[in-house]
């Protein structure tokens, strides 16, 4: 089993270079579908194509194929987006971590669609860090140890009804303690580490920790 996924989405990957320097040897490269043209743009070959291949030229896939590239392709009338069949395939894996990429940008709904899939019950089990440049998000469902350098940038937004008991441990500027924070509340946004390591966490309810690394 890999211990990393590295996840390539369909959206946007504004910062290559950024994202190339997550990636180390021996990852497991996924893609969902479009999200190839990402991988082969930073030189990587990727393990497995899984998504209806709409996003990628017949060409592509079949030269993928000859090089032993393992492709899953589905229908196009579907109840599923790529995203969500390669995170299903990233969960037959079972990775210690998984790395999406290129999940933001584009199209609203796909944008939206692919933060709210990382907070289904179905992958609590992965550990997924949605990465774009010098941001980094988590889903968090119970506690998180952010680690960075005072004034980065951090963001805690609900992704269900009522998050309760929610509490900033030291190491934020603004502090927070036993708080409800109920879903589309903007209260969570932009607090700064004033230290370099914080600690989050809440009783119950989901939240997604966004870190934005300031150069």
């Amino acid at each position: 089993m890999p211990q990393r996924i590295i996840l390539f989405a369909n959206g946007d990957l504004p910062y290559p270079e950024q994202d190339r320097a997550l990636i180390r040897p021996g990852d497991f490269i996924l893609c969902a579908d479009g999200g190839t043209r990402h991988a082969l743009a930073l030189g990587l070959t990727p393990d497995l194509i899984i998504g209806d291949l709409d996003s990628v030229d017949a060409q592509t896939v079949l030269r993928l194929q000859k090089a032993g590239v393992e492709i899953r392709q589905f229908p196009r009338d579907k109840d599923y987006t790529d995203l969500e069949l390669a995170l299903f395939a990233a969960q037959d894996l079972r990775p210690d971590e998984v790395i999406l990429l290129g999940a933001l940008g584009g199209r609203l709904d796909q944008t939206l669609t692919n933060i709210f899939l990382l907070a289904r019950p179905e992958f609590a089990p992965l550990d997924i860090m949605l990465a774009s440049g010098a941001e980094r998000a988590r889903v968090v469902r119970d506690e998180i140890t952010l680690r960075g350098r005072p004034g980065d940038i951090v963001s805690v937004l609900p992704l269900t009804p009522d998050v309760s008991g929610l509490t900033y441990h030291l190491g934020l500027r603004w502090r927070l303690t036993d708080a409800a924070l109920p879903f589309g509340h903007s209260r969570g946004v932009s607090n700064e580490l004033i230290a370099p390591e914080a600690r989050i966490t809440l009783r119950s309810g989901v939240i997604l920790v966004i870190h934005r690394a300031m150069m």
